[in-house]
């Protein structure tokens, strides 16, 4: 790639083959895809770009043109995936400064968020109106990431091995590949994500008259092309019949870390049982629930310093 590059390069032909030979095959799929999708915009909005003419005052432009259809966040993300190529151009005798110091992140008005997780009430409230059969339904999937946290992709992978009910325990060591026609199994997200997950004995006893007829090996709850959308809008359904706010699957699994986190469980345990890399993960996604509790705890060392002679 050194020997090939040169100032007069394109700088979207650049970035795909830096991509190309940096980042593929040493990232997940779905990482890879979001550097391909940068690739396409800078392709679409700066085609003509050189590498030589990368300065400061052409990286803002190209990043403000970006901003004008793109949240703030999302545009820092496009930042970051183009600051790793551009430094190494830098490194390469390709560009005579960092044009990306000092960069200015512009980006579109957030659009109203939706709700993404329900009380403890709301929740009882929802899981309340699920019809649970004695097949295997969606609505025994919404049950079951609403009890354990687990993502999606790893819920769908579930099989009747990866339950030990003497145990009450489940077995996370996969995921299933619902994104792509072809189907079947996957690793899980990262090293963290192989856990097992503990499980109530209500959970234990429903689960085991559920599966008891499924092979051993066989997803308990794929069978033909799942789709996130599909469980997401029964999930909403049921979300309008119980008068609580509509949240996703996704929401499920931080409902179920928010009621943990209220219940006074510690990050540690939190972060564990979701699979999370580090602690800093939870403590990031769940900032605002911890300045919370925080501000509790705070009220309860006052109060018990007061009744203090």
């Amino acid at each position: 790639m050194l020997e090939s590059a040169s100032k007069n390069e394109c700088f979207c032909d650049y970035y795909l083959r830096w991509i190309t030979v940096y980042k593929e095959g040493a990232i997940r799929r779905i990482t890879m895809d979001k550097y391909r999708m940068t690739h396409s915009w800078i392709k679409r909005l700066s085609p003509d770009l050189k590498v030589g003419e990368l300065t400061r005052s052409t990286y803002q432009e190209l990043l403000n043109e970006y901003a004008k259809s793109h949240e703030r966040q999302t545009t820092m993300d496009f930042h970051h995936q183009l600051k790793c190529a551009i430094l190494d151009a830098v490194d390469e005798g390709l560009i005579d400064r960092d044009p990306t110091r000092k960069a200015i992140i512009k980006g579109i008005t957030p659009r109203t968020k939706k709700p993404k997780f329900l009380n403890q009430y709301e929740l009882h409230q929802m899981l309340d109106t699920l019809e649970l059969g004695s097949e295997p339904n969606w609505d025994w999937f919404i049950l079951l990431i609403a009890k354990t946290g687990m993502r999606f992709s790893e819920a769908l992978a579930l099989t009747p091995s990866d339950f030990d009910f003497a145990h009450q325990l489940i077995s996370v060591n996969k995921t299933y590949n619902y994104k792509n026609h072809s189907g079947g199994f996957l690793p899980t997200k990262n090293k963290s994500s192989v856990r097992k997950i503990q499980i109530d004995w209500r959970t234990v006893v429903q689960f085991s008259e559920l599966v008891k007829s499924i092979p051993d090996d066989q997803p308990i709850f794929v069978s033909q092309r799942p789709f996130n959308s599909t469980v997401n809008g029964i999930l909403e359904r049921h979300c309008k019949s119980a008068g609580v706010p509509a949240i996703t699957i996704h929401g499920l699994r931080h409902t179920h870390a928010s009621i943990l986190l209220f219940a006074g469980v510690s990050i540690a345990s939190v972060a564990r049982r979701l699979g999370h890399s580090s602690m800093n993960t939870t403590q990031k996604t769940y900032l605002h629930i911890i300045q919370e509790l925080e501000n509790k705890d705070i009220n309860l060392v006052m109060r018990s310093l007061s009744e203090l002679d």
